[in-house]
């Protein structure tokens, strides 16, 4: 197993990546939740550039990735999972549940820390809500999710199969739960209690204070109930609640350039487009 997905590991997350991509970009236009506040071909350019971006700077600054970083902690018998005896399903369950729980706390220190605040409202600024929104990233924040990743893996010491495994399932949730897609709100209460909703996750981006700092989960839902920052639905409703954060107005919110400079500029310095 852990052969096939180090050989196969990037087919595995294109392919999937791809797929999970068509079908949620197909339901968006179907079927939306929101009207959209800027034309799909003006912000997906600069979301997949930043997207593109990102993926060749993590290649370029970093010579061992999730995957590689488990083949070596299983070979040097690092990690703690390497010295208990579990079978393979247990194995992978329990790392994908620490993995995100992981990142549900790295989320909240992302919005807690100035500095790291900072690199990450350059996801929280974008004018709308769907499939793009769910990898738009500042490459410095990936360069430190990717280092508290990889320090996941050593503590842990998982086999590769669970590495790729809560890799993939981080992005595809990500990509479904920015999506702007239609869901049945009696479907979404029985939804949200195993995953991580469109319409619980979009509270999260209110330029509401409050619904700000609620619901950092993004895949499995229940870490947000468990620690108290669990909110079900925005005051002013879905379909007329504010996306964004105050003061991040206009194009340069939304362009490829002004998305790398961001975390030092002021918010007076975003409106407008010059």
């Amino acid at each position: 197993m852990n052969g096939f997905v180090a050989n196969n590991e990037i087919a595995i997350r294109l392919s999937i990546f791809f797929l999970v991509f068509i079908v949620l970009s197909w339901w968006e236009i179907r079927f939306p939740r929101r009207s959209l506040r800027i034309a799909k071909q003006q912000r997906w350019c600069h979301n997949w550039a930043i997207s593109i971006f990102n993926a060749v700077f993590l290649k370029l600054t970093f010579p061992i990735m999730g995957v590689g970083m488990a083949l070596m902690a299983q070979e040097k018998q690092w990690g703690l999972l390497n010295y208990l005896e579990f079978p393979m399903w247990v194995e992978v369950i329990i790392f994908v549940c620490i993995f995100d729980l992981v990142i549900y706390f790295q989320h909240r220190l992302f919005h807690l820390v100035t500095p790291l605040w900072r690199l990450h409202r350059v996801h929280h600024i974008d004018l709308d809500f769907d499939v793009t929104t769910g990898n738009r990233f500042h490459p410095v924040s990936i360069m430190l999710s990717m280092l508290i990743k990889l320090g996941l893996v050593l503590v842990i010491g998982p086999m590769a199969f669970a590495v790729i495994l809560s890799e993939i399932l981080l992005n595809a949730t990500s990509m479904f739960n920015h999506s702007n897609i239609y869901i049945p709100s009696h479907f979404d209460r029985v939804l949200r209690y195993f995953i991580v909703t469109p319409d619980m996750h979009r509270v999260h981006h209110s330029t509401n204070k409050q619904e700000h700092n609620c619901n950092f989960g993004f895949n499995f839902p229940w870490w947000d109930r468990l620690f108290g920052t669990y909110q079900a639905q925005p005051v002013a409703g879905h379909e007329h609640m504010n996306i964004g954060i105050q003061g991040f107005y206009g194009d340069k919110a939304i362009k490829f350039y002004w998305l790398l400079v961001q975390p030092v500029l002021t918010p007076g310095q975003l409106k407008g487009d010059n």
